[in-house]
């Protein structure tokens, strides 16, 4: 048996004993982006597809203890307020890529218009 947070083979569920799943992008947490914040909790980068910024959870599942997901929203917004200003962006909680790791995006309030500038 595996002790709570180490690592070990992956369960029934695909998650090993480390909160991680083998082949998830999010848990691999590879560092192609800029990285703004990372703690044992979660860690904050930019997204690579959207180029916001973007809290993970250092555990894979969906459904963060409250205290959790309020500690990382916490995180993002300090990250987003620097990058954006305090007005000048909202949580995007829709985790359409990776359905099954929790994520929220710090989206710029004109998110859209800076990335077609580029296309």
């Amino acid at each position: 048996m595996t002790a709570a947070g180490a690592e070990g083979p992956a369960g029934p569920s695909g998650v090993s004993g480390d909160g991680k799943a083998a082949g998830c992008e999010l848990c691999e947490a590879a560092r192609f982006t800029p990285w703004h914040h990372e703690d044992d909790l979660c860690w904050v980068a930019d997204c690579e597809a959207c180029d916001v910024p973007i809290v993970v959870w250092n555990r894979h599942g969906i459904e963060p203890p409250q205290a959790d997901l309020e500690r990382m929203l916490a995180t993002l917004k300090t990250v987003a307020d620097r990058l954006f200003g305090p007005e000048g962006w909202y949580v995007d909680r829709n985790m359409r890529q990776i359905p099954d790791h929790f994520h929220a995006h710090g989206r710029a309030n004109d998110w859209l218009q800076r990335r077609n500038r580029f296309r």
